[in-house]
């Protein structure tokens, strides 16, 4: 009966069997173009994964050849200040308590808003690298050394005035003098101070870490027999360790700018005729861009800075002060050498952000700060493990009292915890610099100190009464709203990168 239907239908049998075939063929070529979509579409993840993985250790390496050495440029500096107190320590009490007031008052009065102004140069210099305008480094470096002359003036007046100010505050007579008369001899570094910061922030817009590193180090090799000769030999007492200073930071300028005028690399040698005009021209030109981004960014530091020595102050006014203030000078002293550190990843996290800023390229920008905070991550974590694994012992490397080793022990806990934020606000403002944001880092340092910070230290230490804990509490309370504020900032600037890079360069 098939046989039948088929031969009385042969069209309709041919037909149902072409038919047949041409859907299972068509079926079949679906299959194997979806197979090869999908193929495809993994292909181009893979290499899209890889691409990003390779991007990412290739930024890793580049942070690193940055931040590492920075931090040696960081410490040098750090100790061109801190080692002349040492030797004054040598000469009697009344030497080390003055040396160490007037050094306070100067870093709060003079030093915090030159190195605050400086940094807008890491935006300004940056950026303009980035974008291959690199004529313009001159010309905004010339700039900020003018400008910072111009705010030396005042700064050079309030510490002549510096032992009346000590006496109007109830400080000892003997004190005052003998710190009245250190800060007077400070005056002169702040010229070469000024000088020194502009130059490092030219430098490192350009990726060039190495000279700083041998420029400071010989800078601070020079200083140490300096200073030993006027202190010890010629007794020039506070005189002299205040001129060793002024002469370190002068044989710094003075190394940078020889391999500034003798290096064969174009990007950072100046060519000849670009020194007359950029000096009498275009730098004057320039102050008001860099005043636009030195204000808040010396506001940014201060803020921060100045939260620190307020705090150490308040602790003079609580029961039994002399414990008190040493607990806290202790966790001061730890945190301020640790600090070094994240602020040069900080620096790497600048330097990284505004160059790719600078070339339009917000893709790069996004993982250099991933670069960046990874390792500061990983360096905060394992130097935190350390100072708690020594929490017993960390005490006596600073003092032989038990009381004062029983409560540093105690406050080792939150030290950690203040390192790890240290860590990530340090990589973030460095994100902030390099991005140009520093009105921003203003508002948020002022909240995070001022509204949160200090309000809460006040409430714990003295209305709850847990004295040096409760104000470092507050502090730990500020550094968090600080970081939480400035990743919330960085996080919500991620999808909007292209449009802040435009806004920023049209500026």
């Amino acid at each position: 009966m098939d046989d039948v239907n088929e031969q009385s239908h042969p069209l309709l049998a041919d037909t149902t069997t072409t038919t047949t075939r041409s859907m299972l063929e068509s079926g079949d070529n679906n299959h194997n173009n979806e197979k090869g979509a999908l193929l495809l579409l993994s292909l181009s993840l893979s290499l899209s994964l890889l691409g990003r993985k390779k991007a990412f250790m290739g930024e890793l390496i580049e942070v690193n050849r940055i931040a590492l050495p920075m931090i040696l440029v960081t410490v040098s500096q750090f100790l061109l200040r801190t080692s002349p107190i040492l030797m004054l320590g040598h000469l009697g009490q009344l030497h080390l308590s003055a040396a160490s007031i007037a050094t306070s008052l100067s870093n709060v009065t003079g030093y915090s808003v030159l190195f605050g102004m400086s940094s807008a140069l890491e935006t300004l210099c940056g950026q303009a690298y980035g974008a291959g305008q690199h004529r313009k480094l001159a010309t905004f470096t010339y700039g900020a050394i003018l400008g910072m002359f111009l705010v030396c003036i005042p700064i050079a007046i309030l510490w002549l005035l510096t032992e009346k100010l000590l006496l109007s505050l109830g400080q000892d007579p003997s004190i005052a003098a003998e710190a009245g008369k250190y800060a007077i001899w400070l005056i002169p570094t702040l010229l070469p101070y000024s000088i020194l910061q502009s130059l490092v922030r030219y430098l490192l817009a350009q990726g060039l870490i190495v000279p700083m590193v041998w420029t400071a180090v010989a800078s601070l090799c020079l200083q140490v027999p300096i200073c030993w000769v006027f202190v010890f030999k010629l007794d020039l007492g506070s005189a002299g360790a205040a001129l060793s200073i002024g002469i370190s930071y002068w044989a710094n300028v003075v190394f940078i700018l020889f391999y500034v005028a003798k290096s064969s690399s174009s990007t950072c040698k100046i060519p000849s005729s670009c020194y007359a005009a950029s000096f009498t021209r275009d730098a004057f030109l320039t102050m008001g861009d860099f005043f636009r981004l030195a204000v808040p960014s010396a506001v940014m530091v201060c803020l921060e800075w100045w939260s620190f020595e307020l705090i150490l102050l308040l602790s003079g006014l609580l029961p039994n002060p002399k414990l008190e203030t040493s607990v806290l000078s202790i966790c001061f002293t730890t945190t301020s050498v640790h600090c070094n550190i994240p602020y040069s990843f900080g620096a790497a996290a600048s330097l990284r952000v505004s160059n790719a800023v600078g070339g339009r390229k917000a893709e790069a920008a996004r993982v250099a700060v991933y670069a960046v905070m990874a390792l500061a991550a990983t360096e905060v974590v394992v130097t935190s493990a350390v100072i708690f694994g020594c929490r017993g012992v960390w005490g006596h490397m600073f003092t032989s009292e038990d009381e004062v080793v029983g409560r540093v022990r105690e406050m080792v806990p939150l030290i950690c915890v203040s390192i790890i934020l240290d860590g990530t606000q340090a990589v973030l403002s460095g994100v902030v610099r390099g991005s140009g944001w520093q009105r921003i880092g203003a508002c948020v340092n002022l909240t995070s100190f001022y509204l949160v910070g200090i309000p809460v230290s006040l409430l714990l230490g003295f209305g709850l009464d847990l004295k040096a804990l409760g104000l470092w509490l507050g502090l730990v309370a500020g550094a968090f709203v600080q970081s939480a504020s400035l990743l919330c900032t960085f996080i919500s600037s991620l999808n909007r990168a292209p449009e802040l890079i435009e806004a920023r360069l049209g500026v």
